[in-house]
Order: structure tokens, then sequence, then C-alpha cells
């Protein structure tokens, strides 16, 4: 017998007064499952997040968390989630461990539990030699391990996640990931927003692609990379030529041809038939790179624009 959603949402919209940041999607996230929205600024992923957390009520549409409804349970709701917001909001006047264990009085914890449960999250998001120090000290990388160790302090089955690792240097980033991939070998059911393709295919089972408020795709990130687009990819860089006035003499050398504003691509079956193929038409390009696509290649080809636009 399948379980039911942990989220259930079916025609959700959210409007702000004549603009509609979420217009009508459809969304279901099973538990112990790692489900992202992936989408530039602007589509619509965190509209849809603070409905999910019960901060915001949708406006129309149908909207179940936890098999209640955020109008009418939003408290009861909210007891049972984590919530990582996009910027870290930490008190700097508390300890690393008592922004912790403070936190957890909110939801009705024991100080003698709450000391139990800090110092077992600080282990796993590796800050206990931290504990009793200042907050402000912390590397970005930090405050965000210490962000995530305050929303599990509750035990929530679900942890929301909003953009994680954005402004974090690449080794920062890749611990946090390791912590997530933990959690998820946990069975924790996890929701994150990023527009980083990279994390989205490290961290989700499932996933969206947004645009616009809309959902124009979804699946595994593997799926979504076999549905559209192909297993490879070549960048090519022309110097001073325009990609623009390249694209026309490249015309079935691969399966599809994006000219982008500082280089093209050529998405094929094969990249090195592409380029020897590029060069048989006497082409001599300033580099040239042979990659396997990636969710960054399936929003260009739905959307007609990179996910950091």
């Amino acid at each position: 017998m399948s379980q039911l959603p942990l989220i259930h949402a079916r025609g959700l919209v959210k409007r702000f007064g004549d603009f509609t940041a979420v217009d009508g999607i459809d969304v279901s996230v099973a538990p112990g499952e790692s489900f992202g929205f992936l989408g530039p600024n602007g589509a619509g992923k965190s509209s849809t997040m603070r409905m999910i957390s019960c901060v915001s009520l949708p406006t129309a549409g149908e909207l179940r968390i936890l098999g209640m409804d955020p109008a009418r349970e939003g408290t009861r709701i909210r007891a049972r989630l984590g919530v990582c917001p996009q910027l870290d909001n930490l008190d700097f006047d508390l300890s690393v461990r008592e922004n912790l264990t403070t936190y957890a009085r909110y939801f009705g914890i024991g100080r003698r539990q709450a000391r139990a449960r800090a110092e077992e999250l600080l282990e796993f998001v590796q800050l206990a030699d931290r504990a009793g120090g200042k907050v402000e000290p912390l590397s970005g990388g930090m405050k965000r391990r210490l962000t995530i160790a305050r929303a599990m302090v509750n035990d929530p089955d679900i942890i929301l996640l909003d953009e994680p690792t954005t402004g974090l240097d690449p080794q920062a980033r890749h611990l946090l990931w390791e912590r997530l991939f933990q959690l998820k070998r946990r069975g924790t059911t996890l929701v994150l927003t990023t527009h980083y393709m990279d994390e989205a295919e490290q961290l989700c089972d499932r996933l969206v692609v947004m645009d616009g408020g809309r959902i124009v795709a979804e699946g595994s990130p593997r799926s979504l990379i076999q549905t559209y687009s192909t297993p490879e990819v070549v960048e090519l860089r022309f110097g001073d030529e325009r990609p623009a006035d390249v694209a026309g003499k490249l015309a079935g050398a691969g399966e599809r041809i994006d000219p982008l504003p500082d280089r093209l691509l050529v998405y094929a079956a094969d990249g090195d038939a592409a380029v020897a193929e590029v060069h048989r038409r006497g082409l001599t390009p300033s580099s040239v790179l042979v990659r396997r696509s990636t969710l960054e290649d399936v929003f260009l080809h739905l959307t007609g624009r990179t996910l950091v636009d």
C-alpha cells in the first residue's frame, strides 16, 4: 500500500495584487523523498515554499501538508516542520549552542532534552568545537550548517531549505551537500529550492523546473536530461565572432544549436563527432569543450535562457 504524500498541492496559486507569483502548480512529495524546485530568481520557488511552510496562505487551489489544511491547522503543521530560510537569521547575542537550545524551547522541549539534542546536532553539522562560542565569527558555511541544525531541533517530519548554499564558496557548499546527503540516507524528507543545477543533481530524487510561476517540467534529474537534452554538449568559442553569426554555419552539426552571448552550444549524441564536423566545415573555434548534459541545458531548452539570468 502506497504512503500518502506529505505535501499535496493541486492548482496552487499565489497572487500579490495584480502579480501572479505562482500560477496553478501541482506538487506531490512522498515520505523520505528529496524534492527540489529548480529555477531562476523570480520563478515562484520561494513563494511556493512560503505557502508550504504555512507563513503565506494560497490565493487559490488546494494545499495539504502532512494531511492538514494550512488555513485551519497552520500552527500544528509548523510544529512538525524544520525551516532553513534563504537568509540566515541566527541570534548573534547567543552562543552557538544557545541558538539551538533556546529555539528548542519554542517547541516545548525540556532543558535537558534540548541540551542533549543540541549536542547531537552540533556533532552532526561538525560544529561541536564551536558550541560555546559566539555566532558572529563563524564563516558563512558554518552559519549555514548551524541554521540547518536549528531547523532539525524539533525532529521535524519535513525540512524545508530555501536556496541552502547561496553565497557559499565551493568547499563550504560540498560540506553542506554531504550533511544533507546524510539526512537523505536517514530517510528525512527534504524540500529545497535552488538555482544551482549541480546542487539539484546532487541532492534531489525528483524535481520540478519552474519559470514564470509555472512548472515547465518534472522528473528525476536523469530523466529530465534524457527527455530534454542530448548525452553530450559541445561548447565553442570563436574569439571576436558573435556566436549568433556562426550558428548558421553549423546547421545539422548536432541535434540542436544554441547561441549564447559568449559561446555556442552544439547538442549531440557524440560530442567528438560534432567537433570533427565543426572542423570539417572549415571553422576554427578558439576553444572547445565537450561535456555531458546538465540540468542547465534542460532549462535553456525549456525557457530559452540560463538558470542564472
